[in-house]
């Protein structure tokens, strides 16, 4: 986060900066006839500085050594689904930002903690000032008012997480050996466990196909707003 900061500090003060993971994939309301440069405009004329983005957890109806990614494709064609619901907010009064739990990762993963479960409250896109900065990832930023981006009448986006594809294994393998991750990689002993032991992840009274944006808008996943 240093030198994620450090890059948003010295190259993007005075721009809307929008800050991904490459396995992650933005979407918004009206994205198939509005592109960024007229949602970074609607935001401004509202004077918002930021966007509050959901992380949406994606996978496939095959075990992750099953779902094949091939670089340069579509994504959801290894991995359409996602949790419908089960999904968790919390109020952090510190930092004025809501804290998002759920998905297939709480529902797997941390079935026995689900309060131990990764937040899936997401800030991409900022318009970006020198005395701005990230806190922890994406998930919190400062001046806190970047935070309170969410509520009833806003308009939403989400990321697209394709995380548990085949190429998994191998990250963590390297994760387990390296020991630099989060509570000693402790979320990718999980992930060893399950995909060693060739589990699925989808369910079908949980699982939905996403299909397009509005398929998050229908579930409250994400919010059109006045937009």
């Amino acid at each position: 986060m240093h030198w994620a900061n450090y890059l948003l500090r010295k190259y993007g003060s005075g721009h809307w900066c929008l800050t991904c993971d490459p396995d992650e994939f933005i979407v918004y309301p009206e994205m198939e006839s509005r592109g960024l440069h007229e949602l970074t405009d609607y935001l401004a004329s509202i004077r918002e500085e930021s966007f509050f983005s959901c992380m949406i957890d994606m996978y496939g109806d095959k075990p992750i050594e099953f779902c094949h990614y091939k670089q340069g494709t579509d994504p959801l064609d290894v991995c359409p689904y996602f949790d419908r619901f089960g999904y968790a907010k919390t109020y952090i009064d510190d930092l004025r930002n809501v804290w998002v739990q759920g998905g297939v990762r709480r529902r797997v993963f941390s079935s026995a903690n689900p309060s131990g479960a990764p937040a899936l409250n997401k800030i991409p896109l900022v318009k970006w000032q020198r005395h701005f900065a990230y806190v922890e990832s994406m998930h919190m930023a400062i001046p806190r008012r970047l935070n309170e981006s969410i509520s009833r009448n806003k308009t939403t986006g989400a990321l697209l997480h394709f995380k548990f594809i085949s190429q998994l294994r191998q990250k963590v393998d390297e994760e387990l050996e390296a020991k630099q991750h989060f509570n000693d990689s402790a979320e990718y002993k999980r992930y060893d466990v399950l995909i060693n032991s060739h589990q699925t992840l989808f369910c079908p009274s949980v699982s939905g196909r996403y299909e397009n944006w509005r398929t998050l808008v229908r579930l409250g996943l994400m919010n059109k707003g006045e937009w």
